[in-house]
């Protein structure tokens, strides 16, 4: 079984060291002792831990989006969803451009994409390929 100091669950869970201890203080997070005598979370309750923190009301709101590196960003209505067990294709018409975005269901019902829903496609590619049409 993994276990974990302090330092290294905290940069786990993204808080810092102090607050991992409070929470192991009061209780909330179970410790144990190493090998070398330091306190010390067993990967099992670490992992438990992350999963009730990450769902509950605790976790920071994520700020507005001001300024990105996408440059290619084009604004449209979902047009399609097709969602399977894992994964979800979402089609999305942005004027005469017909953007196709694969990604897992969990982001696609996060976002509750459905046909109607307004969208950006943010769009950034270290491949682009260029084709050139037949001449006449």
């Amino acid at each position: 079984m993994p276990i974990f100091r302090i330092r290294e669950a905290a940069d786990l869970l993204g808080v810092s060291d102090d607050t991992v201890r409070r929470w192991a203080d009061s209780g909330r997070v179970a410790t144990t002792t190493d090998v070398s005598g330091r306190r010390s979370i067993e990967g099992s309750v670490l992992a438990r831990f992350a999963t009730e923190l990450a769902a509950s009301s605790e976790r920071p709101e994520p700020r507005p989006v001001v300024s990105e590196s996408a440059r290619n960003r084009f604004v449209g209505l979902v047009t399609r969803v097709i969602r399977d067990t894992v994964m979800a294709q979402v089609e999305i018409q942005a004027g005469p451009h017909r953007i196709v975005s694969l990604m897992s269901r969990e982001a696609a019902d996060e976002l509750q994409l459905e046909p109607g829903v307004l969208a950006f496609a943010s769009v950034k590619s270290t491949n682009v390929v260029i084709e050139v049409p037949a001449h006449p």
